[in-house]
């Protein structure tokens, strides 16, 4: 375009000649609208590539969690998980325009340039040093964005894995009385997310007004060297306009380009933590055969035992060791746990699903009638939901089994919610059956009704409950007493009331509470 208009100012406008300047000028026109419907092209195409990277990485992202299944909450934060998928996919499909654009940008430069030589060697030398020189200017500023903003992806992962569990505890923590206590908490770390966020903006403010004043400076500096050459009558004047079009086209390119330069940064950062978690490890289904029938299971880390046949308990003052030996114990940790004396992640994953359940206290319960939530995968038959639904004492959830529950049992109590998921625990009826603090939110009567009919309903197959409720360790025909992880003393919760201060201590304490 400015080649044009200095073509139309050198051979019509100046020796005023008609048919050259409406010939030139048409060109313009034609230029202008063919340039028009590029520009359009380029935008929808750089927003559908934009829009094609993102979604395709959140697709990346969401098949990956569903294949790592149940182990995803233990290898990374539901909060991580959110962020990735509302902030860094867009970040990342931002970035993705980078290599198009970008490359389209330094040909323009290329092109400038080289039409500035053409009319002033000068001029284009200022091109050739000014542009690497902007470069050496925005690095060292994108650098630091690039760190600081690595900090407050990391803080913001965690905070919204924070905002995540409160939400997911909220009428928990509306009836104990910790919402103020968990708010103002969250807002002291959104502070601190705040002001990180201050310290990734100095130097990306810094990068946003160079992206838009430098060019200017370097329009202006051309432009005052093609004015003085123009007025020693070295260049026409039509070629002081086509300078002045080039340069000021050159603005275009240049702005961008460092522009680039700061969607590429945080797209590093974001392509970071996607990469990061798309290498979480899949665990691979494949494996020997399960043990043909009932054999007990042995996690050396711990030294806990689970014979087949018996109701073992393990009790600690920490009750993430005990969850912890679970996991291990159903292979959603790694570990040298053994089943029939051969390691369990050498078996296939299919059977020890089937033969062996980790019921959690806060496994997500799906939105549909009680029978399909008590039933879960298997076919519903009402006699089993029922025995299943009167072993976990859930009768004041269950009058109707098409009583409809919602998604993550929204309109149950905690409790009823906690009877519902080992009421389907019961009726999935495992070889094995793992559970974790089944009864921490029912009241003492409910707990000793649940303790006696969960002992009689598995009678003849293995069962471990981790817990340190009294009614339930005395149901317990072993109980694993743990200190720090790992198996201190080993017998009935009598032996051990009789014989383990420490157990003793323990018991007393949440007796009392």
């Amino acid at each position: 375009m400015p080649w044009l208009l200095s073509q139309a100012i050198d051979r019509g406008l100046a020796p005023r000649r008609v048919g050259p300047l409406l010939g030139w000028t048409a060109a313009v026109l034609v230029t202008g609208l063919v340039s028009a419907v590029l520009g359009i092209l380029r935008h929808r195409n750089m927003t559908k590539l934009r829009l094609a990277a993102a979604l395709r990485t959140a697709d990346l992202v969401l098949t990956h969690a569903t294949r790592l299944g149940a182990s995803l909450p233990r290898r990374i934060t539901a909060g991580e998980v959110v962020t990735i998928g509302i902030s860094d996919v867009w970040l990342i499909g931002r970035a993705m325009n980078v290599a198009g654009i970008g490359v389209a940008c330094l040909c323009s430069c290329t092109v400038v340039a080289t039409m500035l030589h053409r009319t002033a060697p000068l001029l284009s030398l200022v091109v050739v040093v000014g542009i690497p020189a902007f470069g050496l200017l925005i690095t060292p500023l994108l650098l630091g964005t690039q760190r600081a903003g690595s900090r407050y992806r990391e803080r913001q992962g965690a905070l919204n894995a924070r905002l995540v569990d409160v939400v997911d505890g909220l009428r928990v923590l509306n009836g104990l009385g910790g919402a103020d206590t968990h708010l103002a908490r969250y807002e002291r770390d959104s502070a601190r997310l705040r002001d990180q966020g201050y310290r990734v903006g100095r130097p990306a403010s810094w990068v946003g007004a160079l992206g838009d004043g430098l060019p200017m400076v370097f329009l202006a500096a051309v432009i005052w060297v093609a004015a003085r050459q123009a007025a020693a009558g070295e260049i026409t004047v039509g070629e002081l306009v086509g300078v002045y079009g080039y340069t000021a086209l050159l603005v275009i390119p240049i702005s961008i380009l460092i522009f680039c330069g700061f969607d590429l940064t945080y797209g590093l950062v974001a392509a970071r933590r996607v990469t990061g978690f798309l290498s979480l490890p899949l665990e691979d289904p494949a494996g020997a055969a399960a043990p043909p029938g009932p054999a007990r299971l042995h996690d050396p880390e711990s030294g806990v035992t689970a014979e087949p046949g018996l109701l073992t308990a393990l009790a600690g003052a920490r009750p993430a060791d005990a969850v912890e030996v679970l996991d291990r114990l159903g292979r959603y940790l790694p570990g040298d746990t053994t089943w029939a004396g051969h390691r369990l992640d050498t078996l296939a994953r299919d059977a020890i699903r089937d033969r062996i359940l980790v019921a959690e206290n806060g496994a997500d319960l799906f939105a549909g009638s009680l029978r399909e939530v008590v039933a879960g995968r298997h076919d519903p038959d009402d006699d089993l939901i029922r025995a299943a639904i009167d072993t976990a004492v859930a009768h004041d959830v269950a009058d109707d089994l098409d009583r409809p529950v919602e998604w993550g049992g929204r309109n149950l109590s905690g409790g009823q919610r906690q009877r519902v998921r080992l009421a389907r625990a019961v009726h999935a009826d495992p070889e094995m059956l793992l559970l974790a603090e089944p009864t921490s939110a029912v009241d003492a009567h409910t707990e000793s009704a649940v303790a006696e009919r969960l002992a009689r309903h598995r009678t003849g197959r293995g069962t471990v409950v981790a817990t340190t409720s009294p009614v339930l360790l005395d149901r317990a025909d072993v109980v694993h007493y743990l200190v720090d992880g790992r198996v201190a003393a080993t017998g009935t919760h009598r032996e051990l009331l009789a014989t383990e201060p420490g157990y003793r201590a323990l018991v007393t304490r949440v007796f009392a509470e």
